[in-house]
C-alpha cells in the first residue's frame, strides 16, 4: 500500500479525484485502489518554547532575563497548541496518532510526502513523518504538485521521485524555521521586557516595518524647496508645444535663470529630426503572486491578504497553478501543458495561438514554480463570489494577451527639437492603430499625437523663470513596497523608470531583479511576505486604507525603541540570513552553518557592554526597574515604556524623564546623576528635530522636568514626550504600572 499525507484535507480530496476511483471513507483518511490518503491541518508541529530548554524554571510562563539568549544545541517540536488554552489542540493530536498509526500499518511500505509544492509543504509532512515512523526502510517519496486538476495529479503520481531529492528544500525550510524562532523569542522576550509593551521583533516584520517608517518620516519631516525652471508653452503652427528645460535655480538665482531663458529665446529651435514608425506593443508578463497582488491591489484596492486568501482557494479548486511563485516566466518542459491549454481556450473563443518565445519560457528565471496561469479547468461564474471572479479573470485576460494570435500595433513618433547647442529636447507620441491584446487585459496606455512638424521646422519658444517646489518622497503603496521587498538595494528611480517602460513597451530587462531573489537579497519571500505584512497590521504597527501604506504610533514606538536598545534589524542584516538560507538550499553551508550565524548576530545584542563615559552611555534598563529616588519627593523613580517618572505621580509629584529625547536615549545612569545632583553629564548626540543637526547637551532639572542645559549657551526646551501606548498584559509580561496621568 502507498500511503499519501496531504499538507490540508483539501490537498486529499484532489488527490483522491486524481487516483480516479471512489475511495472508502475512514476516521481522518480516504482508502482505496492500492492508496491510503490522509492529512495534517497546516503545521501539526511547532518548535517549543524558550521554558522547554529550561525545566529548572519549573511550569512558570512568565518572561525573565534568566533564560535569554537561548541557542538550542538540538531544537524540539511538539504538537502545535492550542493559542488560548496553551495545551495540545485535540483535533491536531487525533490527526497526528491516525497518521502515526498509519505509517506503521505493516501493508503500507511506501510513504508519500504531499506538501505544498514549497519549503514550507516539505517541512509540515516531513515532521509529521519523521514524528510517527518507526520503520525507517520504508520509501519515501514525494509528490510535487504544480496545480491541482486530476490529470495533473494522476501524471504526478506516475513520475514520483525519492524523498531524498527534496533534502535541500527541507534544510532550507528548517534552517528558516530555526532562525525566526531564534530572533522572534529572543528579541521579542527582550525588547517586551525592556519596554514593557510587547514587541514582535522578527527577522522579516522589523524591516518591513522600517521601511514604512523610514518614507514617513520622510515625508513628515520634508521641507519643501523652492527653485526656478526654464519653461516654453508656444504655438507653432496653432498647436502648443511645451518644453521644460533641465536647468534649475536656486531662488536667489533669479537672474541667472531670467539670464539663461533670454539666451534660449535668442537662439531659436528648430526641428532636427523626426521619425515615425509602425511597432508591436506586447503585452505584460505573466503574473508571479507579487505582480498579481499588485494589479489587484491597484485596480481594486484589494489587500495582499485578501487576494492571496482567493488566489490560494482557486487553486485548491484546480483552477489556477501554484500561486505562491516568485517568477513571471514558464518552464520550457510546460510547452505541451500550454499548448493544451490554449486549445481549450481557442474552443471558448479566444484569438489565441502558442508563441515559443524567450520572454515567455524561460528556464533561468524560475526557481522553483513557474508563473500563475489558468489551467485546463474553466470554473463555473456562478458558483463564484464577485472577488473570486476578479482574481480569477485577472490572471485568465493576462493569459489571453500573452498568447493573443492579434497583435496590438501602434505607431509610433519621436520630434527632436535643439535650442542651438544649448539643450535638446524629445517628444514621444504613441497611437494605438490595431487594438489585439488589449481587448483582453488591463491597458490604460493614452493615445498621444504630437504636432505636425517635420524635419527643419522652426519652433516659436517664450522660456521664462517658473517657480517650483520640489515634491515630498510619496507612501508606500501595495505595489511600491512589493517592488521594494523583492530587491531592496535597486535604485528607486531606476525600479519606478522600469515600470514606466514596462507599460509603454511591455517588455523590460529583469535579470537584475531575478538575480537579486536568487541570491537571497530579498526581503522575506513570495510566500511568506503577505502573512508577515498582514502581521505587522494586526500587530498595529502600520496601516493599509485603499492600497496605501502609513506607519502607526504602535510601528513607530517598535522602531524607536529598537533603535535606543541598538537593535540593528535593517534590510542588510535581513538580506545577509536570506543569502545564507539560499547558500544552504544550494548546499554551499549547512543548516548549522546559517543557525551560527544568527546567533552571533543575536548574541551581540546581549552582549553589549556597559558604557562607562557617562556622554556616551545609552543603556535604559527594563521596565519597572526602580533607577533612582525623586529629588522632590524621595519616592522610587521607576522606568515606565517611554519615560522615567516618579512613583509618587499620584500626589501630585512632577518629576519625569523621556527616555529619549531629540533621537537619544537617555540612560539610567544619568538620571540617576540627574536626581541626585540636578544635573545630568554632557550627553552627545542629540539631533535638532528643526535643524537635523547633532548637537550635545546636558541636561537639567526644572520645576521637576529635565529641560537642556547648554552650559554657557541658552537653554532650549526638548520636544514634546511621545504619547503612550498601552501596557500589554499578556501572559509574562512586566507588572502593569500605570503612568502618571498627561504622562
Amino acid at each position: 500500500m502507498i500511503l499519501i499525507i496531504a499538507e490540508k484535507p483539501s490537498l486529499a480530496r484532489n488527490i483522491a479525484d486524481g487516483v480516479g476511483e471512489q475511495m472508502q471513507r475512514r476516521q481522518g483518511y480516504m482508502e482505496g485502489k492500492g492508496y491510503i490518503i490522509t492529512w495534517a491541518f497546516g503545521h501539526l508541529f511547532s518548535l517549543c518554547d524558550i521554558e522547554a530548554y529550561s525545566p529548572q524554571r519549573g511550569e512558570s510562563s512568565r518572561w525573565s532575563m534568566d533564560n535569554l539568549p537561548c541557542f538550542p544545541e538540538n531544537f524540539q517540536f511538539e504538537l502545535r497548541k492550542d493559542s488560548n488554552t496553551k495545551r495540545t489542540d485535540d483535533g491536531v493530536k487525533r490527526q497526528f496518532e491516525t497518521i502515526q498509526a498509519l505509517c506503521n500499518r505493516p501493508d503500507v511500505d511506501t510513504i508519500v510526502n504531499a506538501g505544498d509544492a514549497d519549503r514550507e509543504g516539505e517541512i509540515i509532512v516531513r515532521l509529521c513523518i519523521n514524528h510517527a515512523l518507526k520503520d525507517k526502510t520504508k520509501a519515501l517519496k514525494r509528490l510535487w504538485l504544480p496545480d491541482q486538476t486530476p490529470q495533473t495529479v494522476s501524471k504526478a503520481l506516475s513520475e514520483m521521485k525519492d524523498e531524498t531529492e527534496y533534502d535541500l528544500l527541507a534544510a532550507e525550510g528548517l534552517a528558516r524555521t530555526y532562525i525566526d524562532w531564534l530572533y522572534g523569542v529572543n528579541l521579542t522576550r527582550y525588547a517586551t521586557l525592556k519596554t514593557g509593551t510587547l514587541l514582535r521583533v522578527g527577522r522579516v516584520i522589523v524591516p518591513i516595518v522600517k521601511a514604512i517608517y523610514d518614507r514617513d518620516m520622510a515625508i513628515r519631516n520634508f521641507v519643501p524647496g523652492k527653485y526656478f525652471a526654464m519653461l516654453s508653452k508656444e504655438a507653432t503652427n496653432g498647436e502648443v508645444i511645451e518644453l521644460l528645460s533641465k536647468n534649475r535655480f536656486e531662488p536667489d538665482q533669479y537672474a541667472k535663470a531670467i539670464e539663461m531663458c533670454e539666451l534660449y529665446n535668442r537662439t531659436g529651435a528648430v526641428v532636427t529630426a523626426v521619425k515615425n514608425k509602425k511597432d508591436t506593443l506586447f503585452a505584460g508578463k505573466l503574473f508571479s503572486l507579487s505582480k498579481l497582488q499588485n494589479a489587484l491591489s491597484k485596480k481594486y484596492k484589494m489587500s495582499m491578504q485578501e487576494s492571496l486568501d482567493i488566489v490560494q482557494k482557486l487553486y485548491e479548486q484546480g483552477y489556477l497553478t501554484y500561486p505562491r511563485t516568485n517568477s513571471e516566466y514558464l518552464a520550457t518542459a510546460e510547452k505541451d501543458k500550454i499548448k493544451q491549454i490554449l486549445a481549450n481556450c481557442a474552443r471558448l473563443g479566444y484569438p489565441v495561438k502558442f508563441k515559443d518565445s524567450k520572454s515567455i519560457f524561460d528556464d533561468s528565471k524560475i526557481e522553483s514554480h513557474s508563473a500563475i496561469t489558468p489551467t485546463y479547468k474553466i470554473p463555473d461564474k456562478t458558483k463564484l463570489s464577485e472577488n473570486e471572479m476578479k482574481v480569477y479573470s485577472t490572471v485568465f485576460r493576462r493569459f489571453i494577451a500573452v498568447f493573443c494570435a492579434e497583435d496590438c500595433i501602434v505607431t509610433r513618433s519621436e520630434i527632436t527639437i535643439a535650442v542651438g547647442d544649448l539643450e535638446t529636447f524629445v517628444l514621444k507620441g504613441m497611437v494605438v492603430i490595431e487594438k489585439g491584446w488589449t481587448k483582453y487585459d488591463d491597458f490604460n496606455q493614452k493615445d498621444k499625437v504630437l504636432p505636425s512638424l517635420k524635419k527643419g521646422d522652426p519652433v516659436n519658444i517664450d522660456f521664462k523663470p517658473t517657480e517650483k517646489e520640489t515634491s515630498p518622497p510619496k507612501h508606500y503603496t501595495v505595489e511600491t513596497l512589493n517592488n521594494y521587498l523583492k530587491n531592496p538595494f535597486k535604485d528607486e528611480r531606476k525600479a519606478l523608470k522600469e515600470a514606466a517602460d514596462a507599460e509603454e513597451l511591455g517588455d523590460v530587462d529583469d535579470t537584475e531583479d531575478y538575480k537579486a531573489i536568487f541570491e537571497g537579497l530579498e526581503l522575506g519571500t513570495e510566500a511568506t511576505r503577505t502573512g508577515i505584512i498582514d502581521n505587522a497590521r494586526s500587530s498595529g504597527y502600520i496601516s493599509l486604507k485603499k492600497d496605501v501604506y502609513t506607519i502607526l504610533p504602535g510601528g513607530e514606538f517598535l522602531i524607536e525603541s529598537l533603535l535606543q536598545m541598538q537593535i540593528t534589524m535593517d534590510k542588510y542584516k535581513t538580506s545577509q540570513l536570506g543569502q545564507a538560507l539560499k547558500k544552504v538550499y544550494h548546499g554551499k553551508i549547512s543548516v548549522q552553518d546559517s543557525v551560527k550565524l544568527a546567533e552571533s548576530e543575536i548574541a551581540e545584542v546581549f552582549s553589549k557592554k556597559l558604557e562607562t563615559n557617562l556622554s556616551l552611555d545609552s543603556e535604559t534598563g527594563f521596565f519597572g526597574d526602580v533607577v533612582a529616588t525623586c529629588p522632590l519627593c524621595k519616592r522610587d523613580v521607576k522606568r515606565f515604556r517611554t519615560f522615567y517618572g516618579c512613583t509618587g505621580y499620584k500626589d501630585g509629584c512632577k518629576f519625569s524623564v523621556n527616555i529619549s529625547i531629540c533621537g537619544r536615549a537617555i540612560s539610567v545612569a544619568n538620571v540617576k546623576l540627574l536626581a541626585e545632583t540636578g544635573r545630568t553629564a554632557v550627553i552627545q548626540g542629540f539631533v535638532s528635530s528643526r535643524t537635523k543637526k547633532s548637537f550635545d547637551a546636558a541636561l537639567k532639572l526644572e520645576e521637576g522636568r529635565a529641560v537642556f542645559d547648554f552650559e554657557r549657551r541658552a537653554s532650549q526646551k526638548q520636544d514634546a514626550p511621545r504619547a503612550n501606548l498601552p501596557i500589554w498584559d499578556g501572559e509574562g509580561a512586566p507588572p502593569p504600572d500605570e503612568p502618571p496621568p498627561g504622562y
